[in-house]
Order: structure tokens, then sequence, then C-alpha cells
């Protein structure tokens, strides 16, 4: 059996660890989609990451979220660091047991996993001006978003999609959610931040139906 020492070998041509060392990236909201992401930004290299997140874990987010039945009652930051440094005992964590709020200091990347509209509204208020990769992952059952803001015109398109919550269909937008979505709108969004890794354009607009079987980027 080879034994491989570098573990980042394999996507040492997508992904630019020079430009991944000295980030330190920030995801709002652990729960479906969120958890998600940080596991995988932990196991893509990432050195510094912040953990936003009021909530505890309950049952059913071990079956739509990955949490472990001995993670029930902890809160989901606390669980999900946990998680994290199985992976890399390396990986610098700050966790925030709270909700997001004006001030904060985040980092230079920043994944956006909150359940309404008018939530991801007030983050991006404080934050569009502050970070350089924005990212919003969005799903109910089977139908996932991904919304991504890098420059002056992405950003521009990611104000169209901030609607009024009135106008938002009812319930959270994880009330329904599976596991398997929220794996692939997790992959879909760190797509997007190699993307940008390596400089080159985003899909900053990106819709994904498993059900009927349709994508549309834009």
């Amino acid at each position: 059996m080879n034994l491989v020492t570098d573990r980042f070998i394999r996507q040492s041509e997508l992904v630019p660890m020079e430009k991944l060392k000295p980030l330190t990236v920030t995801v709002i909201g652990v729960g479906a989609i969120g958890r998600q992401v940080a596991i995988q930004l932990a196991a893509l290299g990432v050195r510094r990451l912040q953990l936003i997140d009021f909530d505890k874990v309950e049952p059913t987010n071990i079956t739509t979220q990955g949490y472990l039945e001995a993670d029930l009652g902890q809160f989901k930051v606390d669980a999900t660091a946990r998680a994290l440094q199985a992976i890399d005992a390396g990986l610098e964590t700050e966790l925030v047991v709270d909700r997001f709020r004006p001030g904060l200091l985040t980092g230079a990347a920043v994944f956006v996993c909150v359940d309404s509209i008018s939530s991801r509204a007030a983050i991006w208020r404080s934050l569009r001006h502050q970070c350089r990769f924005w990212c919003d992952g969005r799903m109910r059952g089977e139908v996932l978003r991904i919304l991504t803001a890098t420059d002056l015109e992405t950003r521009a398109h990611y104000d169209s999609t901030l609607f009024a919550q009135a106008e938002a269909q009812t319930g959270a937008c994880t009330s329904r959610s599976t596991i398997y979505t929220a794996s692939i709108a997790a992959g879909l969004m760190l797509h997007q931040f190699t993307r940008w890794l390596r400089k080159l354009p985003v899909d900053f607009d990106m819709t994904l139906n498993l059900l009927a079987g349709e994508l549309t980027a834009a």
C-alpha cells in the first residue's frame, strides 16, 4: 500500500491552498445546509472557520442535518465544532452561540445558511461591503437555489432576490428538507467558492430541481 502523507494532493489542481490558507471563512447557520458546508470546508483545508448559530440539536436534526444522537440538546455550533476537529485537529474554530448581529467581525468569505429571507436581507445589509465572497444556500424539499456574489454585477443581482418576507412561502426554508438535498447544496456552494479562489467566473444564480431533473444556472 502506498502511503500518501499530503492529504490535499488529489485536489491540488482544483483548490489553490496558497489562497485558501490565509482566509477566515464564516458560516452563518449550521442547520441542514450550514453543517454540511462546515464539514466540507474542514475537509477542503480551511484553516480558520467561524460558526454562528444560536440553536440546539433536536431529534429531527439527526435525520435532516447529520447530527448525532449524542448531540441532542447541545448547541449546534459546539456539536459541529467537535465533528470538524475530528476531521482536522489543527483547524481554528470561533464559535458564536447567538444570532448574527451587526458589528460582528466575520471572514472574507461568508456562507449564509439561514432559514428566512428577512434574516438573509439583514445579514446582507451588514456584510455586503465587508466580505469578498458571499454564498447563500436556499432549499425546500428537493429544490435548491445557490446565489453567489463576488463583484458589483453579482451583488446587484443578489439584491434583486431579497423579496419581502410576506412574499415568501409559508414556513422556514428548511421545514421540508433531506440530508441529501442539503449535501448537494453544500457541494455546489463549495464549488462556487473554489471557482472564486481560482479567479474563475462564478454561477451567480443556480437552481436545481432534483425531482424534475432540471438545472438552471446564470
